[in-house]
């Protein structure tokens, strides 16, 4: 189904995925399921067998000859060199798909580029890694966000758009590398992080019996990978930051409340927490 209408919307296009871990596989198998002719690159021989096997990549390359797009589904700092470093073919669209966004754009025009650039980030994943938890499925209906500047070529952005469709995303959101990386901070790093400080409470030990819903939206995303998070971290410093200190402020706030017996303070702040996340999601 999903092939039939890439013939119809565009060509077929030849792609190549640099990364295949739960998100770069999942592209990569989605991709190839619309119809396209999707490569997969990897550092781990191991893991290209294991995408071969399961039918994700029509199969593996050392190279991006030839290529139409390229992904870089890779973390910061990988990603930032082989933007600098690596031997694109002129006018191909390279995207990277990593968490932060600014520091990236850096790299890539702080020299002349053969090929043209486009920044993404999917909104969707697991708190499990690797090509094993890999989905064809994972991006149906999810958000992607995608950076745009004035050097952004618009025919590369329309076509990570159109395979973004393909993919299966669902609204899709053109953005500011410096309006992502502000947003992120909130929306996805500052819950990981809040996640992981809240399991480490001594009061977690023995509580088999006492959790439920709650506890398990807490702390689904407490086991980050320390060595990827740290980096997206520390790339977005000042405006993860920024929102830790405001968190730990308004907690504060709660806490006084109870400190000092004062029931209308505590009103109070819950009742703005109520009407927030109303207007969330009433603008959702």
């Amino acid at each position: 189904m999903f092939g039939i209408i890439t013939i119809f919307l565009g060509k077929i296009m030849k792609i190549v995925v640099y990364g295949l871990g739960i998100i770069g596989a999942s592209l990569a198998a989605a991709l190839k399921a619309s119809g396209h002719t999707v490569l997969g690159k990897n550092r781990s021989k191991a893991t290209v067998e294991i995408a071969l096997s399961r039918r994700m990549i029509d199969g593996e390359t050392e190279s991006y000859e030839g290529a139409d797009v390229v992904f870089l589904a890779l973390p910061p700092k990988p990603t930032m060199r082989e933007l600098d470093e690596g031997q694109f073919p002129a006018g191909t669209v390279v995207c990277d798909i990593c968490g932060v966004k600014k520091v990236i754009e850096e790299v890539v025009f702080s020299a002349p580029r053969a090929y043209r650039y486009v920044g993404a980030h999917p909104m969707a994943g697991k708190e499990t890694s690797g090509i094993a938890s890999s989905d064809a499925a994972l991006f149906r209906g999810k958000n992607l966000v995608l950076t745009v500047n004035e050097k952004t070529d618009p025919a590369a952005l329309d076509t990570v758009e159109r395979l973004a469709r393909d993919a299966g995303f669902g609204r899709i959101v053109r953005t500011s590398a410096e309006e992502h990386d502000r947003k992120i901070a909130l929306t996805s790093q500052l819950a990981h992080i809040v996640s992981n400080a809240y399991i480490r409470s001594p009061g977690a030990k023995g509580i088999a019996g006492f959790t439920g819903g709650s506890f398990q939206d807490m702390t689904r995303v407490g086991g980050v990978d320390e060595g990827l998070w740290k980096d997206l971290y520390f790339a977005n410093r000042d405006n993860l930051v920024a929102e830790i200190d405001g968190l730990a402020a308004r907690l504060e706030e709660y806490s006084k409340a109870l400190k000092e017996g004062d029931e209308e303070a505590l009103c109070a702040c819950l009742r703005a927490g109520r009407l927030a996340y109303g207007a969330y999601f009433s603008e959702k």
